[in-house]
């Protein structure tokens, strides 16, 4: 099944992973198993924290509960199978575990495109409409923006993974990734593909494209709202609360661009892959962090269960 094409049906694909550095296995494995391990508690820990502390029920820190729980799930879509691939001699993948890998990868990743671009939203109304903030941004709302967020990707990856199931495999079944993303599938594919790959390049622009340009509106407007306080200390508490969203939107679109700009190009290989940990491995382990570090409010929420704890300690 991995020479040259022919008529029997591919029923398993072999991922290659990092096999281009043999002697970096358990380096890698061991990075990877941290990174990973360290989403899963950071994020989590977010999650309780937010959860618990009654200061932190704001709309801003709904949509960042979310997004953890969004982190979570789209890493665990990629990492578990990554690492348990390291060890194997045969790194072989089902049609079915590749299709579902897939299904999954593609909806939660378009969920947190909407997701960031609700999050610009909230703090579009927060900062350049304070006073009616809490009327525009309203409960029933931050609700409906997650859950459409979560319906608009899936339904979507749903839609996408429809017309995927109408390719067919027949040639080779290696694919030169760490994953089941769909430029490397399609280049396997012996069906013609050039619908799919329309109907591709519509929801990135749909997606991709709609979401960066409501992200960029809501940061022109937050701006030149910014540039305008008198006070230096509220600008620079303005600006640290956006550049935190800012900075998690560049390393996740930015990746994101990247690897879909060159798919399939040999010359970019390498790139690729280092790319797509970037957005896949390395992004869900970081927003945590970087709106933690940036956060007075998540400060205070920190040192107010520090001293709980401390308290009932002693």
């Amino acid at each position: 099944m991995t020479g040259g094409r022919n008529s029997t049906k591919i029923i398993k694909f072999i991922l290659l992973g990092f096999s281009e550095f043999p002697k970096l296995t358990t380096v890698l494995f061991s990075v990877f198993l941290g990174i990973y391990l360290i989403t899963v508690s950071w994020n989590m820990g977010l999650i309780t924290l937010i959860r618990m502390d009654s200061h932190l029920h704001t709309p801003m820190y709904f949509f960042l509960r979310n997004l953890s729980l969004l982190d979570i799930c789209y890493a665990s879509t990629i990492a578990p199978r990554m690492l348990l691939d390291f060890f194997k001699k045969h790194k072989f993948i089902s049609y079915v575990e590749c299709t579902v890998q897939y299904f999954f990868f593609c909806g939660l990743g378009l969920t947190e495109c909407c997701l960031l671009a609700a999050m610009a939203y909230d703090r579009h109304a927060a900062i350049c409409n304070p006073l009616l903030y809490t009327a525009i941004v309203s409960p029933i709302l931050c609700v409906q923006m997650v859950a459409g967020s979560y319906l608009a990707g899936f339904f979507s990856s749903f839609i996408q993974l429809c017309a995927f199931l109408q390719l067919h495999f027949c040639g080779p079944n290696v694919i030169n990734h760490f994953f089941c993303d769909l430029p490397h599938l399609l280049v396997l594919s012996c069906s013609d593909s050039f619908f799919f790959q329309i109907m591709m390049s519509m929801f990135t622009v749909i997606f991709g494209f709609i979401s960066v340009l409501v992200i960029m509106i809501s940061y022109g407007h937050i701006v030149a709202t910014i540039l305008k306080i008198s006070s230096a200390e509220g600008r620079s508490k303005t600006f640290n609360t956006c550049a935190s969203h800012m900075t998690v939107v560049t390393l996740f679109f930015g990746s994101a661009i990247f690897v879909y700009m060159y798919p399939n190009s040999d010359d970019f290989q390498s790139q690729n892959k280092l790319a797509s940990v970037l957005y896949t491995i390395i992004t869900p382990m970081l927003n945590p962090l970087i709106y933690s570090l940036r956060n007075k409010e998540i400060k205070d929420a920190l040192n107010r269960w520090k001293k709980r704890i401390f308290s009932r300690c002693y």
